[in-house]
């Protein structure tokens, strides 16, 4: 495999990117990157034509032999019989199920609390889910944007032949199908997933590798509700319409769920990749973007992935499954048979941005006055949850500053306030993690905002633990070339690819700073 070149396509949010890359080292040979429109519902059709602008800015998949993608998870592709998109995919990042989500709490908790169960009827339900799916519904969750189209676009719902996610629209696409004319086979059979995508929808459970057609029934019920008006509280929805539900969430097509080094079929004749290779182009399954990082970093049972972005995402591979009946911690599946316990802050690295606005300074300046303070900022405390938050659930909270004097209120205490306390939000989700079972043993710190030097400095301190920096790069991009390698390899194992570090940051822990935040926070 010396000259062997394999591809990692990463449909993000924001674009496609198309990674070719040496299958035996993991080195970057070339690339190519295709923006998508802003919004929170996109037509699909426009990461299909992304990844051809990238590939061909990539130079072309002719001399590729295997291929897999990576994608952003949660977003709902609803298709008709003849492979139609019906509307446009609702991505994560669109909120307006929310109600739907909660409605579908609300369900599950309904029935009275058997013994063990909590008394309140929100809690039960959400432990409920998580030892249905493993998780419990938020408005990321491709399930509750099903119910949101059942309650709102029922026409919509009723036409639904097949649900699949970005991943693996994008992947059916590159294996040769696609929309055909009525009356003809769009082969929908031949959509197909992986574990670690499948399970972010919670409709699929991963422990157990099947899939829950009751939930989609239960999410598709308001479709059939002849007394629910569209747009409507559907938290109580009659049972005459249970039926025809059921029936209809037994014929949806459901992607096929590879395992991890498993081959998808390529449509015959069919060559989007690989035209010089004989034999053609491999396709590997695919997954979820946070799993693809993941396999891309090259974690193993023991390692947690900290990513600052918008959004703070802290990640573990586990070998066994992870349930946290408060809903916390979402219990989704890695890329290599293992588990991925994730757990998500709406405010990440913005937090060092609010910071910098409020005393009107760069990075490198509000680091300096960072370091200008003594640990724990003089008993200044930020609680940073300025969004609202995630994790812990606290959708209408805001952000606080505590424990201000006259003496302590200075602007190196205020900058070293900001970093602790983003840093201390990334700790409560270790801390999460670690109580579930799962071993914390190495921190690999990633993302925009693990560039900040106040970051870097003061991480292993408020962590507890020392801190790996990988170097900057397209995880997940990288892990999808990987898997593709993988699959081609016919090994038990994927590639050993090596894992460039920036460094490796140790500090002496703090523990009464982040014990500080936690009596603030509550």
């Amino acid at each position: 495999m010396s000259h062997t070149l394999v591809a990692g396509i990463d449909t993000s949010t924001q674009s496609t990117k198309v990674r070719i890359t040496d299958a035996l080292t993991g080195e970057q040979v070339r690339f190519g990157q295709a923006k998508h429109p802003d919004g929170t519902s996109v037509n699909p059709e426009y990461w299909w034509e992304a990844f051809q602008a990238a590939a061909e800015q990539a130079g072309g998949l002719d001399d590729v032999a295997a291929l897999a993608v990576g994608g952003q998870q949660h977003g709902m592709v609803i298709l008709d019989r003849q492979g139609n998109v019906i509307r446009d995919a609702m991505l994560w990042n669109d909120i307006s199920s929310a109600p739907e989500a909660a409605d579908l709490i609300e369900q599950f908790g309904a029935a009275p609390a058997e013994p063990g169960e909590p008394a309140e009827q929100t809690a039960r339900g959400k432990e409920r889910w998580v030892k249905a799916v493993g998780s419990s519904p938020v408005a990321s969750f491709t399930l509750t944007k099903i119910a949101w189209v059942a309650a709102h676009e029922p026409d919509n719902a009723k036409k639904i032949a097949a649900i699949c996610l970005p991943h693996d629209w994008l992947s059916w696409r590159i294996a040769g199908y696609g929309p055909v004319a009525e009356g003809e086979d769009a082969h929908l059979e031949a959509l197909f997933t992986d574990r670690s995508d499948a399970s972010g929808t919670i409709y699929y459970d991963a422990a157990q590798n099947e899939y829950r057609r009751d939930l989609i029934a239960l999410a598709l019920a308001p479709a059939y509700d002849e007394h629910v008006t569209p747009g409507a509280d559907c938290a109580h929805v009659d049972t005459d319409s249970a039926p025809q539900a059921t029936a209809h969430a037994e014929a949806i097509v459901l992607p096929t769920v590879l395992g991890p080094r498993d081959a998808a079929a390529v449509k015959a004749s069919h060559a989007i990749a690989g035209k010089d290779i004989e034999g053609g182009c491999i396709l590997g399954p695919g997954g979820g973007d946070n799993a693809m990082a993941s396999l891309g970093l090259g974690m193993a049972v023991g390692d947690v992935s900290v990513s600052l972005g918008t959004s703070g995402v802290a990640a573990a591979i586990a070998e066994n499954p992870v349930y946290d009946l408060t809903g916390a911690i979402s219990g989704f599946a890695d890329c290599t048979g293992h588990y991925l316990p994730l757990a998500c802050t709406i405010n990440g690295s913005r937090i060092l941005d609010a910071g910098r606005a409020a005393l009107g300074v760069d990075y490198d300046e509000l680091a300096e006055l960072a370091f200008q303070a003594e640990p724990g900022a003089g008993g200044i405390t930020l609680v940073p949850y300025f969004d609202g938050e995630r994790t812990p659930n606290r959708p209408d909270a805001t952000a606080s500053l505590t424990g201000m004097t006259l003496k302590n209120t200075t602007k190196a205490n205020l900058a070293r306030a900001f970093v602790e306390g983003l840093l201390c939000s990334q700790r409560d989700c270790l801390e999460l993690i670690r109580a579930l079972g799962a071993s914390i043993e190495r921190v690999l710190l990633i993302g925009g905002g693990a560039k900040s030097v106040a970051i870097r400095t003061l991480a292993p301190a408020i962590l507890g633990m020392d801190v790996t920096r990988p170097a900057t790069d397209e995880y997940v991009a990288i892990g999808a070339a990987r898997q593709a390698a993988w699959v081609l390899s016919g090994q038990a194992e994927p590639p050993a690819w090596q894992l460039t570090i920036d460094g490796v940051d140790t500090a002496e822990p703090t523990p009464a700073v982040y014990e500080a935040y936690a009596a603030a926070r509550g």
